[in-house]
C-alpha cells in the first residue's frame, strides 16, 4: 500500500465504511477529522490508528442532517488543510414510501443528499483555489437499479453519482479528482439500523466491508471516476456510459420528436 500525505475528513466514520476507510487512509500515512455522532466509537478508533500509525487524527461530533453542525464541517473544510473528502455517511429506510412519512422522507434527502452536496461544494472550492484535491462519494449500485428496492433511498444516491460525474467533468482539469463509489449490499450496520436482516440474502450477494474498501482505493489510486467493486465485466458499464453520452445530442431540441407529434386530422 502506498504512502502518502494530507489530511482525510471521513463523515459517517465511526463505524462501517467509514471506519475501514480511517484505518486504510491512516496506514497510508494520511492524517484524519473522523466526523459521526457516535462519539465514543470515534475516540476508540481514532486511539487504535494513533498507536497503530502516528497519524493526527480529529474528532468533530456532528448529526448531517442538523444545518448547523453540516455548516460546522463546512467550516472545517474551508481551512484549507484537507486534501480529500470521503462523503460516506448515510442511511436507508425502514420500509417503502407507503410506510414512511414527512420526518422520515426529510431526514434521509437531509443526510444523503443535502449533507453531501454541501461539503462536496465546501471542499470543491478549497481544493480549486489550491489546486488540489479528491473527493470520494459514496453511492450506490441502486443508483443503475431503482426498480429493485424503495426508490427514495436509490435515488438519494443516483443524486450523488449525477453529482460526483458533474463534479469530475468539471473540475478535473482544476487538479481536483471526483470519484463515486458504487457498493453493492455491503455487511454493515446500516441493514440494522433500517429493519432488515442482511443474511436473509441469498449466499454471495453480501460483500464484506473490507473489500469493499481496499476495491474503492484500488479504482481511487486508478483514478477512475466511477468505481463498481462487485461488477466483473466492466464492459457493461462503459456500454451505458456511451449509450447514454451518445443520446446527449438529442436530448434538447426545438420541435418536437416525430413520434410525440399531433397525428394529422
Amino acid at each position: 500500500m502506498s504512502k502518502t500525505t494530507g489530511t482525510a475528513l471521513i463523515t459517517g466514520a465511526s463505524t462501517g465504511i467509514g471506519a475501514v476507510y480511517a484505518d486504510r487512509l491512516a496506514h497510508r500515512g494520511l492524517n484524519l477529522v473522523l466526523v459521526a455522532r457516535d462519539v465514543a466509537r470515534m475516540q476508540t478508533l481514532a486511539e487504535r490508528l494513533r498507536h497503530e500509525t502516528g497519524v493526527a487524527i480529529e474528532i468533530i461530533p456532528a448529526d448531517l442532517t442538523s444545518d448547523a453542525d453540516v455548516a460546522k464541517v463546512e467550516q472545517r473544510l474551508a481551512a484549507g488543510d484537507i486534501t480529500l473528502l470521503v462523503n460516506n455517511a448515510g442511511m436507508s429506510l425502514d420500509g417503502s414510501v407507503l410506510e414512511n412519512g414527512p420526518v422520515e422522507l426529510a431526514r434521509i434527502i437531509a443526510l444523503n443528499v443535502t449533507a453531501p452536496t454541501r461539503l462536496a461544494a465546501a471542499s470543491a472550492k478549497a481544493f480549486v483555489a489550491k489546486g488540489e484535491g479528491a473527493i470520494v462519494n459514496i453511492a450506490s449500485v441502486l443508483a443503475l437499479a431503482p426498480e429493485m428496492f424503495d426508490g427514495v433511498y436509490s435515488g438519494t444516491k443516483a443524486f450523488l453519482l449525477n453529482l460526483s460525474q458533474a463534479l469530475s467533468a468539471q473540475l478535473s482539469d482544476k487538479g481536483v479528482y471526483t470519484q463515486a463509489v458504487l457498493p453493492g449490499a455491503t455487511r454493515t450496520e446500516i441493514w440494522e439500523r433500517s429493519g432488515k436482516d442482511v443474511d436473509a440474502f441469498p449466499e454471495g450477494f453480501v460483500m464484506d466491508v473490507d473489500d469493499l474498501v481496499d476495491a474503492a482505493l484500488v479504482g481511487f489510486d486508478r483514478r477512475e471516476a466511477v468505481t463498481i467493486p462487485p461488477l466483473a465485466d466492466e464492459s457493461q458499464f462503459t456500454a451505458m456510459q456511451q449509450a447514454r453520452l451518445a443520446m446527449g445530442p438529442n436530448l434538447s431540441k426545438s420541435a418536437v420528436a416525430d413520434r410525440y407529434a399531433k397525428v394529422a386530422a
